[in-house]
């Protein structure tokens, strides 16, 4: 469990009730949790916080979750952090476009349980 604490997740989600969900489940589950509600808020806190991980949304307010996910990419700070799309949006369309953007993953919101995707945070973070 160590281990885990000192893993931190950040939440890119403008939805509240949902972020409030996740963050919950993470930290029963050991981890420290950032919340962003907004693309912007997102960027800055990635550089700030320096997470293990990312679970980004893709409809965000200001700056929509591939605009971020660009972003993250192209600056060397935090280029390296790998990024989990969380969304609704499960097109094939834009599951290619997140892989073509570097995400580890391409989840759909309503197919997994918050339990189901803390499993999956702790496989690609190897704990």
């Amino acid at each position: 469990m160590d281990n885990i604490k000192k893993k931190k997740i950040l939440v890119v989600e403008d939805d509240v009730m949902i972020s409030s969900m996740y963050k919950i489940k993470f930290e029963v589950d050991g981890f420290t949790v950032v919340i962003a509600n907004n693309g912007a808020e997102g960027l800055e806190l990635a550089k700030k916080e320096n997470p293990d991980i990312i679970m980004l949304d893709v409809i965000l307010p200001q700056i929509d979750g591939f605009s971020v996910l660009e972003e993250l990419k192209k600056d060397k700070q935090t280029k390296d952090i790998p990024v989990v799309m969380l969304t609704n949006l499960g097109t094939e369309e834009d599951k290619a476009k997140g892989k073509k953007f570097g995400v580890i993953d391409y989840l759909v919101k309503a197919s997994l349980t918050p339990k189901q995707i803390s499993i999956k945070i702790k496989q690609y973070l190897k704990i």
